[in-house]
């Protein structure tokens, strides 16, 4: 039986999260991940109407398989009635080991309807949904938030302070605001604030995007837990190095070509297998072969040609082609 979060977050070995990114973090990628060291995974961030309402690509989301625990399942919204039943479903049906609101997410298709950062506008309404749905569920209640909406909204420790007195059990911190996006870096500063102010686990996530970076994470803010988001895409092996970063070990290096293509083509094959419609995760799952082949000699015309594949077969025939002709460039 693996141990739950709050295990994990009081022992001396800082836990690694994998973070929620839509059309990212599906079930297939979480597995891959934990197998290269991720402790704790959640789901992609699911709308609570669509959960409500029984639409059933809203519900493929939530399927993930027992081998992924510790799990969370990650929703948004901004109707606290409807954000309860969403979560009370979702323990009922799914059974996660925690539930993650999400008050972080910058998409404007998304904060136009006050879901994600846009709560962040209204503190009294962020505190309304944590209680709604801690007061519909057993399993722990989690969030993660942004450091505000915008510039005259910044107040990470505030906004911490808020969600913690509403019954959050751990918070999650990207030292951002909805206007930043993902423009200039994390002030990691502020994770530090917050860590110091809380009483509850504070995971912090934001520019992790090696080992060495999720070391230097953890001592500059005390956090409980590590988030990797974007340093993830087409490297899973980063939780491996950040695993050895953070116990003090040597890094390893990252894999050699031939392995990354290895480790794209299994992550390829049981994402069409999770699918219930093969040619749509194949086209999905294009973005994936950009960030594997990305940084790599020719990886660009690779990718051009990547992307017109129709099959599983097509795409491992130019990956073996392109490891053929790079072996013939080198010198005997």
């Amino acid at each position: 039986m693996r141990p739950d979060i709050f295990t994990l977050l009081a022992s001396d070995r800082t836990p690694l999260y994998l973070a929620p990114q839509a059309g990212v973090s599906e079930s297939p990628f979480r597995r891959l991940c934990r197998r290269f060291g991720a402790d704790v995974v959640e789901s992609e961030f699911v709308s609570a109407a669509g959960i409500v309402r029984g639409n059933q690509r809203t519900r493929d989301y939530l399927r993930f398989d027992e081998a992924e625990r510790p799990i969370g399942i990650q929703i948004f919204g901004s109707d606290p009635a409807q954000m309860a039943d969403a979560a009370a479903l979702v323990e009922d049906v799914y059974q996660p080991d925690f539930v993650d609101i999400n008050f972080g997410c910058p998409v404007k298709k998304v904060v136009k309807r006050n879901g994600g950062s846009g709560c962040l506008r209204d503190l009294a309404l962020v505190q309304d949904i944590i209680r709604a749905v801690d007061d519909a569920t057993e399993i722990p209640t989690t969030v993660k938030i942004r450091s505000g909406f915008d510039e005259t909204t910044r107040d990470p420790v505030g906004i911490g302070l808020r969600c913690q007195e509403a019954g959050a059990r751990t918070l999650c911190i990207h030292p951002r605001t909805r206007a930043d996006m993902y423009s200039g870096e994390a002030r990691w500063s502020e994770i530090r604030a917050v860590v110091q102010a809380l009483e509850i686990p504070v995971i912090g996530n934001g520019d992790v995007r090696s080992g060495e970076d999720a070391r230097q994470m953890r001592d500059e803010t005390g956090c409980a837990g590590v988030m990797i988001a974007r340093g993830s895409h087409g490297g899973p092996w980063v939780f491996t190095q950040a695993r050895a970063a953070l116990d003090g070990e040597e890094i390893p290096p990252d894999p050699d070509v031939r392995t990354r293509f290895e480790i794209c083509l299994e992550h390829a094959r049981n994402s069409l297998a999770f699918s219930n419609d093969a040619h749509r995760a194949l086209l999905e799952f294009r973005k994936h072969l950009g960030w594997y082949t990305k940084g790599l000699p020719d990886s660009r015309a690779l990718r051009t040609e990547l992307f017109q594949c129709e099959s599983l077969g097509e795409v491992e025939k130019l990956l073996e082609g392109y490891l053929e002709e790079q072996a013939a460039l080198q010198p005997a």
